[in-house]
């Protein structure tokens, strides 16, 4: 069993992250971008973990 996280919660969780710290510096455009990216390039690793 491998240790690894999937790709697509390292993505998330990332992106979360930096969300974060745009909402501290109340740059809502950016944190809005960075989620809608994130949601995207998590769901391509999904699928493509799937394949």
């Amino acid at each position: 069993m491998s240790n690894e996280l999937p790709r697509a919660y390292t993505i998330l969780f990332n992106a979360i992250t930096d969300a974060l710290a745009a909402l501290e510096r109340h740059d809502y455009d950016q944190a809005e971008a960075l989620l809608i990216l994130a949601q995207q390039e998590a769901e391509d690793a999904y699928i493509n973990a799937e394949a």
